[in-house]
């Protein structure tokens, strides 16, 4: 069906499917909304804090200077008091657009000051965060979160603006282009720029609260020493299990968890993204098929973090620590006999807005027929790349167009959540590559609020023709000519693969965009039988998990 041409013309029977099988049979929701996109519905603004006066304080600088909230504000209408993060996502995408607003503003007679109330930040931290984006306000350390109690800040990034007065008029996001998983091509909102317009003009605040999406503000909590669940003991170990092979340098975690320092100030973080079960990302309904790569933690091991969370954290006895877990430096594959980058230069990734896909074609320079038995893909700048898929072009394929769809002939690719397993069941399989293919990177940026560069790889190791039993192919099954109809919720679409020989299912990729919410694979057996052998209910574009099978699926011929 979309077989390439020479599939056909092996000698080798194609009896596994390791189906990435890009399947758009989903719910497609008829809106995306950001975090922040509506006022906050849990609380009024006098709950919030709105149309409170908050006391004058003072904090110093990271260079040790002392700076009064009275002296930075003595000639402004308006300040503008924002809550910082060094390692926050959204308070690094965010902090060019906050100069920007600092200098429109600043002749207009609004002072912006920045305070950071993170225990986990270091003066030095800050340094670094407000030289790579280039902060031009001052930015305050808020030791034993004394100036964050007082506003009831919870959130980094989170806004505040007072008057002449000292009096709390808008709270919440700066606009609603960024929240948690959500990015949007534009802004539609602009909620601190409206509050400050109207407060210039004497006009009251038109959406004086909104809830601010990101990270929580690391606080000093009290601890429980006689806690029976501390970092040495449990959950160091649940970390290294579970956490680590992300949060570590040079991995896409945001921040590493690998030490206990590392830990203190995320403890109200890591109990909200657990309790959502944003993390560790795993979304398949448990109650279809079995997956090697399962990264779901037991109800027992949520517990032990939330009573851990609750006592404050404590660290315990540092002899009860196991050994460092041990990651591999250099590919998870052994030995790959070749490695291709996507271009003979980086690719610049800008500091913010929607970078559309881009795409990279490559000679790998083979001259005779390769059997590729291993594939890794490898970001080459973690921090700003969401995923990358490496297709192949074989000879023949002259107008190949990705944008238009011709998304065939997967080879592999990197994406948040994606964990390299070796199956125990592939030894003897490999996929084929004719001489003369070409390989075509697709890259998709993030930007995280400095301009960055990018050079991604793949890495292949080649099999021994003559150690080949099986063939393996990825099929890639898609719908790309749906329409959403206007004010449809749960658009249903559909694409639907017959095998055309008896065939083993090892592993399974569910992928659409920011509009799908739900995903299922099925299968419609010759014998009228039906069965569901993937559900995500919830999908999230963010993560594009490969689901692969403890054990393969058999498929018989005409499913």
């Amino acid at each position: 069906m979309l077989q390439s041409w020479y599939q056909r013309r092996t000698s080798l029977r194609r009896t596994l499917i390791a189906a990435m099988v890009m399947i758009v049979a989903a719910l497609l929701c008829g809106t995306a909304l950001a975090a922040s996109e509506q006022p906050s519905g849990e609380r009024t603004p006098e709950q919030a804090g709105i149309g409170r006066e908050i006391e004058g304080f003072t904090l110093r600088d990271f260079r040790g200077a002392e700076h009064s909230y009275d002296e930075l504000t003595a000639d402004s209408k308006l300040a503008v008091v924002i809550f910082l993060g060094t390692e926050c996502p959204l308070a690094k995408v965010y902090a060019p657009r906050l100069g920007r607003l600092a200098e429109e503003y600043h002749d207009r007679g609004v002072a912006f000051i920045g305070i950071n109330a993170n225990r986990q930040d270091s003066n030095t931290e800050i340094l670094h965060y407000a030289r790579v984006h280039q902060i031009n306000f001052p930015l305050l350390k808020d030791v034993g979160n004394e100036v964050a109690d007082g506003f009831a800040a919870e959130r980094t990034p989170e806004v505040f603006v007072l008057d002449h007065d000292g009096v709390i008029r808008y709270r919440g996001a700066i606009d609603d282009q960024y929240g948690v998983g959500v990015t949007r091509d534009h802004v539609k909102e602009h909620y601190l720029k409206n509050a400050l317009d109207e407060l210039l003009a004497e006009k009251p605040v038109s959406v004086p609260l909104t809830d601010a999406p990101g990270c929580w503000i690391g606080r000093v909590r009290e601890t429980n020493p006689g806690g029976d669940v501390t970092w040495s003991n449990q959950i160091s170990r649940l970390f290294q299990k579970h956490c680590q092979s992300c949060h570590r340098p040079g991995q896409i975690g945001p921040f590493p968890l690998l030490e206990y320092d590392d830990v203190l100030g995320w403890g109200d973080m890591i109990r909200e993204v657990v309790e959502q079960e944003r993390m560790p990302p795993w979304h398949a309904d448990p109650r279809y098929g079995d997956f090697i790569n399962d990264a779901r933690m037991t109800d027992e091991e949520k517990e032990l973090i939330y009573q851990w969370v609750a006592d404050g954290q404590p660290e315990g006895d540092p002899a009860e620590l196991p050994p460092p877990r041990e990651f591999v430096d250099g590919w998870d594959i052994p030995d790959p006999d070749q490695v291709v980058y996507m271009s003979e230069e980086p690719s610049t990734v800008p500091a913010e807005g929607i970078i559309e896909y881009q795409w990279f074609e490559v000679d790998p320079g083979f001259t005779e027929d390769k059997w590729v038995k291993a594939v890794e893909c490898r970001p080459g700048n973690p921090e700003v790349v969401h995923h990358v898929t490496v297709y192949f072009k074989p000879p023949g394929f002259l107008n190949w167009n990705l944008k238009l769809g011709d998304r065939i002939n997967l080879l592999g690719g990197f994406s948040p959540g994606k964990r390299p397993v070796e199956h125990p069941g592939w030894q003897g399989m490999a996929r084929y590559l004719p001489a003369g293919t070409k390989l075509i990177f697709e890259m998709h940026y993030t930007p995280n609020g400095t301009v960055q560069t990018d050079r991604s790889s793949i890495a292949l190791s080649f099999a021994d023709p003559a150690e080949v039993k099986k063939q393996l192919s990825v099929v890639v099954v898609a719908n790309t000519e749906f329409e959403i109809p206007p004010q449809d919720e749960a658009h249903r679409v559909e694409a639907d693969y017959t095998f055309d020989e008896d065939s083993l299912l090892y592993a399974m990729s569910p992928h659409m965009h920011l509009r799908g919410s739900e995903f299922r694979f099925e299968a419609f057996y010759p014998t009228g039988d039906r069965e569901i052998f993937l559900a995500v209910p919830n999908f999230d574009f963010n993560w594009q998990t490969y689901y692969q099978l403890v054990e393969p699926k058999p498929i018989p011929k005409g499913t």
